[in-house]
């Protein structure tokens, strides 16, 4: 009993250690005005209130595209990288305090990149993909 169970959780100790060694590759870099769209509708929905719940909506709607686009007019935009994985599945992940280059190897973890801690190699770009401020001093 002792070793099916000693055997079953080496099985699953190696699969999840496994899982992340994969690298994700940065494909392209995007402008990301989440924020900006967030608060404008907010301000949109207690503007619109005034005129009822389809007033809501509409100022809801209204705000959501202005506060995108005062976001970018303001050069306010944050970074989203659009990452393919091992198994070929693209999609875009938001990364406000980091940057990276197209084609370098990050790792993702809760919808956030990080530079692949075992490339040792910087970015191509020259660009720091640590928080700006780091305590550590790498880049």
């Amino acid at each position: 009993m002792k070793h099916s169970t000693l055997s079953a959780l080496l099985v699953s100790v190696s699969l999840l250690v496994a899982g992340g060694v994969q690298a994700d590759e940065v494909l392209s870099t995007t402008h990301d005005n989440t924020a900006g769209k967030a608060a404008g509708a907010v301000t949109g929905v207690m503007i619109g209130a005034v005129g009822g719940p389809l007033g809501a909506l509409v100022g809801a709607g209204i705000g959501w595209l202005v506060g995108q686009g005062v976001q970018e007019g303001a050069g306010l935009s944050a970074s989203a990288y659009t990452v393919r994985s091992d198994d070929g599945e693209t999609k875009v992940v938001r990364s406000p305090n980091r940057q990276f280059a197209v084609g370098e190897q990050v790792d993702q973890r809760g919808g956030r990149l990080y530079a692949r801690s075992d490339s040792g190699q910087a970015p191509a770009s020259g660009l720091c993909a640590a928080p700006a401020g780091a305590a550590d001093g790498r880049c």
